[in-house]
């Protein structure tokens, strides 16, 4: 009997240990983001690199400051409002977001409310498909933008900072929207372009209605432009010339893509024959089932946007849909 209750009270101990722990791990906090690091590019535009999300261009106006892009969570754009503050005690009056993946949107909870929110007409509808569909990831319901983009061009003047806004087509997602400040000779590409993957590897959402070769359009605009400095979605800046890298070796790809459907090819044939190449500094990625994995080393979707869901397609996977469908016509 004795034996028993020993046993007894040690289940009961375990129990009581097991319960403190979870209560614990419910009550820690969320883990910090990693740090934003600033960069001044010119007297009155800053890059908002890293941080919890993609990066954030920052213009300084004549009363404001316009934020290209608002990072993924609260506490990441309260630190990139916190940030903001060290450079100028101008309020934040304008967003600008180039697409609708919720690393890039999600953080405008944060923001000040009342605020113009600029986007693609493409953007929002996304945002508001992915409100419909909730779950994780789901934009802010009274962040949506509150003014909307609907041509290939759009020139605007905020706060004396003459932009322009280009959608040259679909390219990563149908709401792209590439910001250029033709003065400062600068262009915040949100995720059509990023360091993080492969030059022939673009990140292209399908389930987004995004193109392969909306992609390229994009590119060939975004070279075309009178610019020097390209700020990124995910990594480093970028100049001219790694853009025209990136084409090219983009084309290449989706050629061979294109000329191996002509032939007759499989798609499990195609995903063998042109793998998705590792991302710069991953490790090579190891055997296994052709095409499979995330692409260029890279984490799939991005989209969120509370949709869940089958994973992304790779860029192989959305070229040879486009490149078959368009031959059925």
């Amino acid at each position: 009997m004795s034996h028993l209750k020993t046993l007894r009270f040690g289940l009961a101990v375990v129990a009581c240990g097991a319960l403190a722990t979870s209560v614990r791990a419910q009550q820690a906090p969320p883990a910090a983001p990693p740090p934003i690091t600033m960069k001044q590019l010119k007297p009155d535009v800053w890059v908002g690199l890293g941080g919890a999300g993609g990066n954030s261009t920052i213009i300084i106006g004549k009363t404001g400051v316009i934020v290209v892009d608002a990072k993924q969570t609260e506490a990441g754009a309260k630190d990139l409002l916190a940030e903001i503050a060290k450079i100028t005690p101008k309020p934040v009056t304008t967003a600008i977001i180039t697409h609708s993946d919720g690393d890039h949107v999600n953080g405008l909870v944060a923001f000040p409310p009342g605020i113009k929110i600029i986007a693609h007409e493409g953007n929002k509808k996304e945002q508001e498909a992915a409100l419909a569909a909730g779950g994780r990831g789901a934009p802010p319901p009274d962040r949506l933008p509150n003014q909307v983009v609907t041509k290939n061009k759009e020139t605007m003047t905020i706060d004396g900072v003459k932009l322009e806004l280009y959608h040259f087509a679909p390219g990563h997602t149908s709401g792209d929207l590439i910001v250029y400040q033709p003065a400062q000779k600068i262009v915040s590409t949100g995720d059509l372009v990023v360091t993080n993957r492969a030059d022939d590897n673009p990140n292209i959402h399908f389930e987004k209605n995004g193109s392969t070769e909306g992609w390229l359009a994009n590119v060939k605009g975004m070279i075309g432009l009178n610019a020097d400095t390209y700020v990124t979605g995910h990594g480093d800046l970028l100049t001219k010339a790694d853009l025209q890298r990136k084409l090219t070796a983009t084309t290449e790809r989706r050629n061979k893509i294109a000329a191996m459907v002509k032939e007759g090819k499989t798609l499990d044939e195609i995903k063998a024959a042109l793998p998705d190449a590792p991302a710069p500094g991953a490790a090579p990625r190891g055997a296994g089932a052709p095409g499979g994995g995330a692409p260029g080393g890279a984490a799939r979707g991005g989209g969120g946007g509370g949709r869940g869901g089958p994973p992304a397609l790779t860029f192989v996977e959305t070229a040879y849909q486009e490149i078959t469908k368009g031959a059925k016509k």
